[in-house]
């Protein structure tokens, strides 16, 4: 079985295993049937898209121990859906991306150079 690819088109990596990120909470941002959400992204978290997600009725702080979820902080790593992290691009609060473990498919919503941007690899501008 062949992994999945990333934005730039190579081997998806871990997003993050602490906290466990990912639809099938496996560390990498994956899709599949049953992901509505697309949850593709490899961000990691700032104080101003907390917010903003929360804003939005979806908080990502609060602890829900019924669902394993310890709430997130600034600095966490965490698989976003496509669409939250477009929608907090125009707003101007778009968390930095990890774009070797940002899946392929998050360029059905969003531009690489926009995701470029918003790089926090270690050799962003080479990657393209």
């Amino acid at each position: 079985m062949s992994r999945a690819k990333n934005v730039l088109g190579r081997e998806l990596l871990t997003c993050s295993v602490d906290p466990l990120t990912g639809f099938y909470r496996d560390g990498c941002c994956n899709t599949g049937e049953g992901d509505l959400g697309l949850h593709v992204v490899c961000a990691e978290m700032t104080e101003e898209f907390l917010a903003f997600s929360t804003s939005r009725g979806n908080d990502l702080v609060t602890p829900n121990p019924l669902f394993g979820f310890a709430g997130l902080k600034p600095g966490d790593r965490w698989c976003l859906c496509a669409q939250r992290w477009k929608e907090a691009l125009d707003a101007g609060v778009a968390p930095p991306v990890v774009l070797e473990a940002t899946h392929m498919s998050t360029l059905e919503f969003v531009d690489l150079e926009d995701l470029q941007a918003h790089a926090i690899d270690a050799d962003a501008d080479e990657l393209s």
